[in-house]
C-alpha cells in the first residue's frame, strides 16, 4: 500500500515536471516576440519591481538592522566593534539580501502569479484565449517571466542597499561606532564578486519564482478553493527551491 501511494506521488511530480518544462521552452520559444510584446512586459515590470519597493524597504532595513544587533551580540567581549562594518555588509550582501528578497517577492509575486492565472484558468478565460488564437504561454507567461528574471536583480540590490543603511544607523546610532569606522570596515572587506555573485543568484530566484508562479497557477481546477491550495502550493515550492538554488549556487557555480 505504501508503495503504491508513493509510485502515484513519484507519477504525478514527473507529470508536474514535464508540464513545468514545456512552459519553459514555450516562454523561451516566443522570445523573439519580446519588442511586440514589451507593453505587457512593461506593465509587469511595474507590478513586479516597482509595486514591491515598500515591501522591500521595509524588510531591507530591519534585515540590516537585526543583523548588526546579532553581530555585535557575537562580537561582544571577542571582536572589536569596528568589525561591525566589514561583518554585516558582507553577509548582508551575498547572502540575507538576496534570499530574503526572494522569499518576500515569492509569497508576494510568485503567489500572486498562481492566483491571477489560476482564476483564470478556473473561469474557462484562457481558453477563451486559446480559442481566439492567443497562445495562453506567450501573453500571460513570457511577460511575466522576463518582468520577473529582470526586477529581481535590481530589487535585490536596492533591498541589500537599504539593509545596509540599516546596519550603519544600528551601529552608529545604538552602538557607539562611528561612520567612517563602519564605512571603512565595508570598503576593506567589500569584493566585486560578491556584488555579482548576489546579482546572479537574483537571476536564478527570479526565473524560477516566476516559472513556478505560471505552472502552478495554469494547472489549477476546482474553483476558488483549488486557487486558493495552487496560491499556497506556488509559494511553499517557490521558497523551498530558492533555499535550494541558494546552496547549489554557492557550492558549484559562485563559492
Amino acid at each position: 500500500m505504501v508503495l503504491i501511494i508513493i509510485l502515484k506521488k513519484l507519477k504525478v511530480f514527473l507529470f508536474d515536471l514535464g508540464d513545468y518544462y514545456k512552459l519553459c521552452y514555450g516562454v523561451l520559444k516566443h522570445l523573439p516576440r519580446l519588442i511586440r510584446d514589451r507593453k505587457l512586459i512593461l506593465e509587469q515590470m511595474i507590478h513586479i519591481g516597482v509595486n514591491s519597493l515598500t515591501l522591500i524597504t521595509i524588510i531591507g532595513i530591519f534585515t540590516g538592522a537585526v543583523a548588526c544587533w546579532q553581530a555585535a551580540y557575537q562580537f561582544g567581549g571577542v571582536i572589536p566593534l569596528s568589525f561591525l562594518g566589514s561583518a554585516t555588509t558582507k553577509a548582508i550582501i551575498i547572502e540575507l539580501g538576496p534570499v530574503l528578497a526572494a522569499i518576500v517577492l515569492a509569497g508576494r509575486v510568485g503567489a500572486s502569479i498562481s492566483a491571477e492565472l489560476g482564476t483564470m484558468k478556473v473561469t474557462e478565460q484562457i481558453d477563451a484565449l486559446e480559442a481566439m488564437g492567443i497562445n495562453p504561454v506567450r501573453y500571460l507567461a513570457m511577460p511575466r517571466v522576463i518582468a520577473c528574471t529582470t526586477m529581481l536583480p535590481a530589487l535585490v540590490v536596492y533591498a541589500s542597499a537599504i539593509a545596509i543603511f540599516g546596519s550603519y544607523f544600528v551601529a552608529t546610532v545604538f552602538l557607539d561606532v562611528s561612520g567612517p569606522v563602519f564605512m571603512n570596515g565595508f570598503r576593506k572587506t567589500f569584493e566585486f564578486k560578491d556584488f555579482y555573485s548576489a546579482t546572479i543568484k537574483a537571476v536564478f530566484f527570479g526565473l524560477s519564482i516566476s516559472t513556478i508562479g505560471c505552472s502552478v497557477g495554469f494547472k489549477a481546477e476546482g474553483g476558488a478553493q483549488g486557487v486558493g491550495l495552487a496560491t499556497i502550493k506556488s509559494f511553499v515550492i517557490c521558497a523551498a527551491v530558492v533555499l535550494i538554488l541558494d546552496y547549489i549556487l554557492w557550492n558549484f557555480i559562485i563559492g
